[in-house]
C-alpha cells in the first residue's frame, strides 16, 4: 500500500510538473500586444498603445466569432498564410474560454484580446491582434465576408491586474475598483472597460493573468492627485 501511495504521488507531482512547465512554455513563447508604461499608481498602471492591426467579426455567440478569426488565423485568408496569435484576450462583459490571446467587445477591437457584448443575447463583436510585423498594407485580406480587418490608432489606457480565472464576480470587484481610483484621480475615461486574458485553457490558474482595462484621455498628469 505504502509503495502504491508513493507511487501515485509521483505521477501526480510529475502531472503537476508538466502542467506549470506548460503553463512558463505558453507564457514566454506566446507574443504580446507590446506597450509603454507611463505611470503605475494604486494597482493602476497606465499604458500608451502603438496603433495595432486587428481582424475582427460580429456573431451570435463569442464562440461563432472565435470560431470564424481561428479559421483567419489558420489560413482562411487570401494568402493562405497562418497567422500567429499574440497575448492578451479582450472582452467587455462576459469572459471567454480562449485557446489563444485575442480581444473581445461590444463595438470591438488578438495577437491576443478579446471583446464580447455585456449581455448573453447580444451580438458578440471580436477581434485578434495580428502579429506586430503586420501593416494594414501586408495583413492578409480575410476570405470570409464577415471577417474583417481593422486598425486601432495609438492609445493610452489605465489597466489593473488580477491573477486567477476571471470569473464574472472577479471581474466585477476588478472593474469597479479600476474606475474608483480613476475618479477619485480625475482621470477621464473614454468608452466600456475591457477584460483582457492572457493563457490559454490549459495554464494553471495560479500562473494566470488577467487585467480589466479602460482607455483614457491622453496628457493625464498621472502620479498627481486632482
Amino acid at each position: 500500500m505504502a509503495a502504491r501511495t508513493r507511487k501515485l504521488l509521483a505521477t501526480l507531482a510529475a502531472a503537476v510538473m508538466l502542467w506549470v512547465g506548460w503553463g512558463l512554455y505558453i507564457t514566454r513563447t506566446t507574443e504580446h500586444v507590446p506597450y509603454e508604461t507611463l505611470d503605475e499608481f494604486d494597482g493602476v498602471e497606465i499604458r500608451r498603445y502603438p496603433r495595432t492591426v486587428l481582424v475582427e467579426t460580429t456573431a451570435p455567440t463569442a464562440g461563432a466569432a472565435f470560431r470564424r478569426l481561428f479559421r483567419y488565423i489558420s489560413g482562411e485568408n487570401e494568402a493562405g498564410e497562418d497567422v500567429d496569435m499574440t497575448a492578451p484576450v479582450a472582452t467587455d462583459g462576459a469572459t471567454v474560454e480562449m485557446t489563444a490571446p485575442v480581444k473581445i467587445g461590444t463595438d470591438v477591437t488578438m495577437t491576443a484580446p478579446v471583446r464580447t457584448g455585456d449581455a448573453d443575447d447580444d451580438p458578440v463583436t471580436m477581434a485578434f491582434y495580428l502579429p506586430a510585423e503586420y501593416t494594414p498594407a501586408t495583413a492578409p485580406a480575410p476570405t470570409d465576408s464577415t471577417v474583417r480587418l481593422v486598425v486601432d490608432p495609438p492609445r493610452t489606457a489605465a489597466v489593473r491586474a488580477f491573477g486567477w480565472y476571471a470569473t464574472a464576480d472577479r471581474v466585477a470587484s476588478e472593474r469597479e475598483a479600476l474606475l474608483e481610483t480613476l475618479a477619485d484621480r480625475g482621470i477621464e475615461i473614454r468608452g466600456d472597460p475591457v477584460v483582457l486574458q492572457y493563457n490559454d485553457p490549459w495554464t494553471p490558474p495560479f500562473m494566470r493573468r488577467n487585467e480589466v482595462a479602460v482607455d483614457v484621455a491622453d496628457g493625464g498628469n498621472w502620479t498627481d492627485e486632482h
